[in-house]
């Protein structure tokens, strides 16, 4: 039986949670205010395709979290919070983390969460993953409505080393559980290449969901904002050589065609933005941006759109 604390039960966390409860396993969640009460009080609820999975969890916030557990009751511990909280939930955690050497796992969007997860804890302790074709949401406290094949890529930050380390045998350990609950699951040797990879989506999608209002669908087949997409594709795949990664038009091709067959998603920035939350801006686009220019390069397309959503135009 897998054991696993999955810091932010929101659409990702929650989805996931549950399915690896419901396969008996061992999950704790986060959560805070209503949606804490919520699940505490009636459990986890998790509308997923045709199926209602609901589910009695152990869920607290992060001064419970410190006060009733160590890092150490656990195999892994699963961040799937926004990034926009990585930095501060590391500042209120990273005492209770560094109790332990139990491995970190972020199921975050964008390319800066395992660095700053590294800095502070070392990048032997550190897991990269990313959420592939999945899209959720809190659709009330203590419920979640997620789509999609749900899949998880993870492996060893930044990637696979020479000689295998003790990062490998947990991987394959989680990937059987994560497979076993219905998860599709794979493990990469180079997961900083998959980050960006999906940074491409995400930033071809994401911010421009945000400021015109439309779902995936109609963004990738309208005549004039699927130029946009790709544009702003192609921007971020030149923007990887920052990080030594390198991704060309068949990555970028590959990636238009992948999100324009998705069903009609309406994006998590979108989602954020309809609900007045803060959107992850700085974790996609900016992160787009900043590289850029460290490379001397141009974004026009993500730098247009990003200004537009910065000064509330969308």
């Amino acid at each position: 039986m897998l054991s696993i604390l999955m810091i932010g039960a929101g659409g990702i966390g929650g989805y996931y949670g549950a399915r690896l409860a419901e396969a008996g396993h061992r999950a704790v969640l986060t959560a805070r205010g209503a949606h804490l009460a919520a699940l505490q009080k009636n459990g986890l609820v998790v509308h997923y395709e045709e199926r209602v999975i609901e589910c009695r969890v152990p869920a607290v916030d992060h001064a419970a979290l410190i006060k009733n557990y160590q890092p150490a009751d656990f195999d892994v511990i699963a961040v799937a919070l926004k990034s926009t909280a990585t930095k501060a939930v590391l500042g209120e955690l990273g005492q209770w983390l560094a109790r332990s050497e139990v491995p970190v796992l972020s199921l975050q969007n964008g390319v800066d969460n395992e660095p700053l997860i590294a800095r502070m804890l070392g990048d032997t302790r550190v897991l990269g993953g990313l959420a592939v074709r999945i899209g959720g949401h809190i659709v009330e406290p203590g419920v979640i409505a997620a789509e999609g094949v749900a899949q998880i890529v993870m492996g060893e930050w930044p990637c696979a080393p020479a000689e295998q380390d003790a990062r490998r045998p947990l991987l394959e350990i989680l990937q059987s559980a994560f497979e076993q609950a219905g998860i599709p699951t794979t493990i990469s040797d180079d997961i900083r290449y998959e980050l960006w990879r999906k940074l491409v989506i995400n930033n071809g999608v994401n911010p421009l969901s945000a400021l015109t209002g439309l779902d995936t669908q109609s963004l990738t087949r309208h005549p004039a904002f699927s130029k946009i997409v790709y544009g702003m594709m192609a921007e971020t795949a030149a923007a990887a050589k920052a990080d030594g990664v390198e991704l060309g038009k068949p990555d970028v091709d590959e990636m238009f065609g992948l999100i324009s067959s998705f069903n009609a998603i309406k994006t998590s920035m979108l989602v954020d933005k309809e609900k007045g939350r803060p959107l992850e801006l700085d974790s996609i686009a900016g992160a787009v941006l900043r590289r850029s220019e460290a490379l001397g390069t141009d974004a026009p397309y993500t730098a247009t759109v990003s200004a537009l959503l910065e000064h509330g135009l969308g």
